[in-house]
C-alpha cells in the first residue's frame, strides 16, 4: 500500500478552485437549456437518467429529508421532466423516471457540457490530459469512500 502523505493546504485549495470551476461549467451549460432547473433539480435528473430511482435514494444522495426530495420531484414533474411510476419488481415502490422531455433535457445539457470539456482538454498538453484522466477516477473513488 502506498505511503500516505499529509495533504498540503495549497493542494486542497487547488482542488477546491477546480470544483468551483466545474460547478460553474455545469451551471453555465444548464442555463443554456430550457426549462430552467436548479443544481439540486439537475442532480435528481442525473439520478433518474439511469432507469429511475426512488425518493429515498434522492434524499440520501442530496443529504435532505425525504419530504424535501418529494417536493423537488414534484417541481420536476410539473415541468414535464419527471414522471412517477410503480417499480416492476415491487409495485409498492414508486420510481421517478425521466419523461421524453426529461431525456431530451438531459441529453442536451450533457452534450453542451461535453463540448465545453472537449474544448478545454484540447487546449491542454497530452501529458496533462492523460494525468487528469488518470487522477479524476481515483479522486472520485476517494470522495465516494469518504462519503460513507
Amino acid at each position: 500500500m502506498p505511503e500516505r502523505q499529509q495533504t498540503s493546504e495549497d493542494d486542497v485549495e487547488a482542488v477546491l478552485a477546480s470544483t468551483r470551476d466545474i460547478g460553474g461549467l455545469i451551471a453555465r451549460t444548464l442555463a443554456l437549456v430550457e426549462p430552467s432547473v436548479t443544481m439540486p433539480q439537475w442532480r435528481v435528473i442525473v439520478l433518474a437518467s439511469d432507469g429511475g430511482c426512488n425518493v429515498s435514494t434522492i434524499a440520501a444522495d442530496l443529504g435532505i429529508h425525504p419530504s424535501n426530495a418529494t417536493r423537488l420531484c414534484d417541481r420536476l414533474v410539473r415541468q414535464g421532466l419527471l414522471e412517477r411510476r410503480r417499480a416492476d419488481e415491487d409495485r409498492r415502490q414508486v420510481l421517478v423516471t425521466l419523461t421524453e422531455e426529461g431525456q431530451r433535457f438531459h441529453r442536451e445539457a450533457m452534450e453542451r457540457r461535453r463540448r465545453a470539456v472537449t474544448r478545454a482538454m484540447e487546449s491542454m498538453s497530452t501529458a496533462d490530459r492523460e494525468a487528469l484522466a488518470a487522477a479524476l477516477p481515483v479522486f472520485a473513488a476517494a470522495l465516494a469512500a469518504g462519503a460513507r
